[in-house]
């Protein structure tokens, strides 16, 4: 059994939420009505993971979550809103400890449950699951209560030899990122090594809301030296520059007079994530060649870029698989090394490293 703790103010979605894992079977389910309650349910219940309400009183999720990852950590997966205050809140979640979040629908609840209750069953059996970082959660909290006295972007580590907007659409290579559950943070310490001047561009494919890739952009933008940008439309390829997929569409790489420019598509209905990795990938492969590209697979369910980055790999193009000690859910980059498409296999704190060594 699943001892599941859940935590949401409206009394109306704990019976509803508390219903649907009873129906499932393997799930003990206790409720309660702010975070208060919650922190006191940690030791007398002691549950293997916790859905928690973004906004509640008395003590806020984001509050209540930065007391379960000191108290008795354990997976957290959020309740959240579309807006892009909920948005933000969630980021600072997932940076406090949180396994993974789920968009709260919006109007009528209960007329949604058919659609919502089933994502939200799978999303919380994978945090059951799910590997927590505790070693980082002190310097992650640390940072994230300063972060309202903003600290400049860090320093070029080397000085640059050629002007971005010389280098617009004309590049060597590209990096393509995909990542899914996990993947906020494990974004973060892949791109704060790398310096502004990082020969190749980056293109990343986390599996995301359309209201949540761009404060994700912005944010990662204020943590590292590159310039993060999301994309929303026909964007130019500049090195030292990363590209965020915009959420519930496909990001896919394409070829104009000017050069190699990445942009939004809508979601196609033959990849079952979005943005889809698979689909940036073999875009990519199309218009630059697989010996122009390094594959990185990070954090997630499923197998979302598995398939793309094996190609990748056969055809010579070289390809990173998070490891399994460091990946919240080893389920995206363990597909890749299964498959034989994981040229290196490395701990998420070394993958810029080698990023670094291949991208010349």
């Amino acid at each position: 059994m699943i001892k599941l703790l859940v935590v949401d103010d409206s009394a109306l979605m704990r019976r509803l939420l508390g219903d649907v894992f009873r129906a499932e079977g393997d799930f003990e389910v206790a409720l309660a009505r702010d975070g208060v309650e919650a922190l006191a349910c940690l030791e007398t219940f002691q549950p293997d993971v916790v859905t928690l309400d973004v906004q509640m009183p008395q003590m806020d999720g984001l509050a209540c979550l930065d007391r379960i990852m000191v108290i008795r950590p354990c997976p957290v997966v959020m309740v959240s809103s579309l807006t892009e205050h909920g948005a933000e809140v969630t980021l600072d979640a997932l940076q406090l400890g949180a396994v993974d979040f789920v968009a709260k629908p919006g109007g009528a609840i209960s007329l949604a449950m058919d659609e919502f209750g089933p994502i939200l069953v799978g999303t919380v059996r994978a945090a059951s699951r799910a590997r927590l970082r505790r070693a980082s959660r002190l310097a992650e909290r640390v940072r994230l209560r300063a972060k309202g006295a903003a600290a400049p972007k860090p320093a070029r580590r080397y000085p640059v030899a050629v002007s971005p907007a010389a280098s617009v659409g004309l590049v060597d290579g590209v990096v393509l990122v995909g990542s899914s559950t996990g993947g906020p943070p494990a974004l973060d310490a892949l791109l704060s090594p790398l310096p502004a001047d990082f020969p190749w561009p980056i293109l990343i494919a986390q599996h995301m809301p359309a209201s949540f890739t761009g404060p994700l952009a912005r944010r990662l933008d204020k943590l590292c030296a590159l310039t993060v940008l999301e994309v929303t439309g026909p964007t130019p390829l500049i090195a030292g520059h990363v590209y965020v997929g915009h959420g519930d569409a496909d990001m896919i790489v394409s070829a104009r007079s000017e050069g190699i420019i990445v942009t939004a598509a809508p979601a196609s209905p033959d990849y079952r994530w979005h943005p889809s990795v698979d689909r940036l990938v073999f875009t990519a492969m199309e218009h630059l060649g697989p010996r122009r590209l390094i594959g990185v697979l990070m954090t997630g369910m499923g197998n979302d870029g598995a398939a793309a980055m094996t190609r990748l790999s056969a055809e010579g193009g070289r390809t990173i698989a998070e490891a399994e000690e460091t990946a919240i859910v080893w389920g995206m980059p363990g597909e890749l090394v299964k498959a034989g498409g994981a040229q290196l296999i490395a701990p998420l704190g070394r993958i810029a490293e080698h990023l670094l060594d291949w991208a010349p």
